[in-house]
Formats: C-alpha cells, sequence, structure tokens
C-alpha cells in the first residue's frame, strides 16, 4: 500500500468516531454484508457515522485490507480501533458489547 493511501485511511479512520469501509454506502449498500453492516450501526443507535464506499478507489478497497490485516470487506473502526466485519458486528451486537462500544457515540 502506498504511503498517501495508508495516510488516507489513517486520517479517516482516527478523525471519525465511527467509519465503516463497505461496498456502497450507508443509502445505498452494494452488498449484503455491506448492508448488515449499516443496519447493525442504525438499530444500535449510531445514525451519523462515516461510509467509504471502497468500489470507487481500488488503492483504498486493497489498501483498507492491508492496514487492518482484514481480508473481507465492510470493515468496522470505532474511535480508531478495527473492531471486525459483518459477522463479528453481528455477534458483539448480539452479547450486547457492540451497543456498549458505541455508547455515547449515537446521534
Amino acid at each position: 500500500m502506498s504511503e498517501p493511501t495508508q495516510q488516507r485511511i489513517h486520517q479517516t479512520v482516527t478523525g471519525n468516531p465511527v467509519v465503516l469501509y463497505m461496498k456502497g454506502n450507508a443509502q445505498f449498500p452494494q452488498c449484503g454484508f455491506s448492508a448488515t453492516a449499516v443496519q447493525i450501526l442504525k438499530v444500535c443507535g449510531v445514525n451519523d457515522f462515516v461510509t467509504v464506499n471502497v468500489l470507487e478507489d481500488p488503492e483504498i478497497r486493497q489498501g483498507i485490507k492491508d492496514y487492518a490485516n482484514w481480508p473481507t470487506i465492510p470493515q468496522l473502526y470505532i474511535k480508531g480501533e478495527f473492531v471486525g466485519g459483518c459477522d463479528i458486528m453481528r455477534e458483539m451486537y448480539q452479547t450486547g458489547e457492540l451497543q456498549k462500544m458505541l455508547a455515547g457515540i449515537a446521534a
């Protein structure tokens, strides 16, 4: 991954409380996993979060996988910390762990 791409990703995940790298955007997810990730955030009361459409930029699409050392998309970041993909979000939601991480951020 190029240094500028790494810097862009780092600035995005550390400069916003909740960031979802996904296929599509919150209004128009382009895959089922991305749609599920958006729904989980909204059910947790988070309506104001940044989405990055990896389909618009091949460098970001590969770069985010390298950044987190995680092979799949979507990827959720909360307060600069990598949380996981759709399956992990679903599991954390079911246990209540995700709601705790998002407490105080929901808007």
